[in-house]
């Protein structure tokens, strides 16, 4: 079993007909993602990787019942085509666009208000449910179906883990990567939430960075919920200087706020079993589940 996708997903690509529409929806076909259909305004009625192309999101809706949009909008118009998404009422669309204004994602936030719609991203690896569903552009080479949930703000920080959990005979449910932007869809917690409630889900590892708050709110729940399922935690950025961006446009220690220290130390407060590296990851899932066996 995973979380926000399932056997049912029908995935509509806005933007497929770019070159990395192209590219990446060729790969999630290959997965054996049910894929029905892309978006290019201009191009309906035209096929695409021998897939119907659609003028609009909700004439994609209307004719192929889509139920999660998968953005390669380039990020001028990459607002407008999730708010285009919402309004169809997409049940998840995912963003894996870089560099979308933060006035742009502010009327993105204000859309999602009160509609049924869990967005993913933007600046996102997408989500990877193992041997069901790929919704974005991360690799699939060493994932493998199993007990681990990840959510993370890194793109690469999450392939490695991926791929030392499988090499320990670990397997994942499924990896949500929220995004490396300040303004995002899902964040920690409502990904805790979700794999606390998956019978599936054996333990969740949680990849965070400095900048934002998501790790200490992640710490709030933790320490309100008192989850059973144990939690494996790195915050990314013990080394970086303050008040300057390192990569991702929300991964920035500003005001002597948003430090990996302090992040670290709010969850380990809050019950989780937080790695001082990316290899201390595993050992410490493999002790935590051996725990609970």
């Amino acid at each position: 079993m995973a979380i926000l996708v399932s056997k049912d997903t029908r995935l509509v690509v806005q933007g497929m007909t770019g070159r990395a529409g192209t590219f990446y929806t060729d790969q999630i076909i290959d997965y054996g993602t049910t894929v029905v259909g892309g978006v290019r305004p201009g191009r309906g009625g035209t096929r695409h990787l021998m897939l119907p192309v659609f003028d609009t999101v909700p004439k994609a809706v209307a004719e192929t019942d889509a139920n999660a949009s998968l953005v390669f909008v380039p990020a001028p118009n990459a607002a407008d085509a999730m708010i285009e998404a919402i309004e169809a009422g997409i049940g998840l669309v995912v963003c894996v666009t870089e560099r979308v204004p933060i006035l742009d994602m502010v009327r993105v936030r204000h859309a999602l208000n009160g509609s049924s719609t869990r967005l993913v991203g933007p600046n996102s690896q997408g989500l990877l449910a193992p041997g069901l569903a790929k919704l974005g552009v991360m690799s699939v080479d060493d994932a493998t179906p199993g007990p681990v949930g990840i959510v993370s703000r890194s793109a690469s920080l999450t392939s490695e883990i991926v791929a030392q959990a499988t090499a320990a005979g670990l397997g994942q449910s499924t990896t949500v990567g929220i995004g490396g932007d300040p303004i995002h869809g899902v964040g920690f917690v409502d990904c805790l939430r979700l794999f606390m409630d998956d019978p599936e889900t054996g333990a969740v590892v949680l990849i965070g960075e400095i900048g934002g708050r998501e790790e200490e709110a992640a710490a709030a729940y933790l320490a309100e919920a008192k989850p059973e399922k144990p939690v494996v935690a790195l915050v990314a950025g013990r080394h970086a200087p303050p008040e300057r961006r390192m990569g991702h446009a929300g991964a920035l220690e500003l005001f002597g706020e948003g430090g990996a220290r302090a992040k670290g130390e709010a969850l380990r407060a809050a019950g989780a079993h937080v790695a001082p590296d990316a290899a201390g990851i595993v050992p410490l899932l493999q002790g935590a589940l051996k725990g609970r066996a």
